[in-house]
């Protein structure tokens, strides 16, 4: 039965035929959506394997424990890559974001006819595409290693950062934008001085938020050839070196939650 709030409380009314029918009508829908789904996964499933999976889980657990202590002499400089692609990837795409979001912005593009709907097409585009797909079409164009890591990781974030940075400068206070616009302050004046100042904050949480899950996403671009702890983990993963797998999985473990500390510290003083 639906329900009527009021001042009086809530109000119980009995559904009207159609009402039910429709409602009922829907439930028939998804329920035949999904077993047509479940269907297509099924057949698509070696039931075998998902039945064994337990007993192959278990014999990886043994043969990757205990982790290959030894070995972590050689993750130093892979995990600072790791880092540093990260670092660099949402510095560049910060710096490449906020022009992009001042032109999406309806209250700050020059056109909301031809510039607007083009860095709306640019913020979509590179949010859409993940990093690991990024990755492969650099390596295929400009080779393997960190620099096209670098990229991937860059080109992922503009849409990201623009996205979030373009609904704060669209929430400013326009009391203030007003204000300094009526003191006869140039375009870019009233930019620096009326609108800046109020995203700034968002401005480095975004920063901050960003570069914290491009930690997480530049730990495995090594994957696919973009370097970092990833390629070492790629490595491991192919001579089923499994007490290695486990140490590096430990330590992105520990720089994730290292980068979340951080990431949360940060944000915590500029809020």
């Amino acid at each position: 039965m639906p329900v009527l709030e009021t001042d009086a409380g809530p109000i119980w009314r009995r559904r009207t035929p159609k009402q039910a029918l429709v409602r009922w009508f829907g439930w028939l829908v998804g329920l035949a959506v999904f077993l047509f789904c479940w269907q297509r996964i099924s057949d698509a499933t070696t039931w075998f394997f998902v039945w064994d999976a337990p007993r192959i889980a278990g014999d990886i657990w043994d043969r990757a424990t205990p982790p290959r202590w030894e070995y972590i002499a050689r993750l130093g400089r892979p995990i600072w890559d790791t880092i540093n692609i990260a670092t660099l990837g949402t510095l560049i795409a910060l710096v490449l974001a906020v022009p992009v979001a001042f032109l999406a912005a309806r209250n700050t593009t020059p056109s909301a006819l031809i510039v607007r709907p083009v860095a709306l097409l640019i913020i979509v585009a590179t949010r859409s595409i993940n990093s690991l797909i990024w990755a492969l079409l650099l390596i295929a164009i400009i080779g393997p290693g960190v620099f096209a890591g670098v990229v991937a990781i860059a080109i992922r974030s503009i849409g990201f950062c623009a996205k979030l940075l373009y609904e704060a400068i669209e929430e400013i206070d326009r009391t203030q934008v007003e204000a300094i616009t009526a003191t006869g302050a140039s375009r870019w004046q009233v930019m620096a001085y009326g609108i800046v100042p109020q995203i700034a904050p968002a401005f480095a949480g975004i920063a901050v938020f960003r570069w914290d899950i491009n930690i997480r996403e530049s730990t495995v671009l090594g994957l696919v050839g973009a370097g970092g702890i990833g390629l070492q983990l790629q490595g491991s993963l192919n001579t089923l070196a499994w007490p290695q797998v486990s140490l590096i999985l430990l330590v992105i473990l520990a720089a994730v939650v290292i980068s979340e500390w951080v990431s949360a510290k940060v944000r915590g003083a500029i809020i």
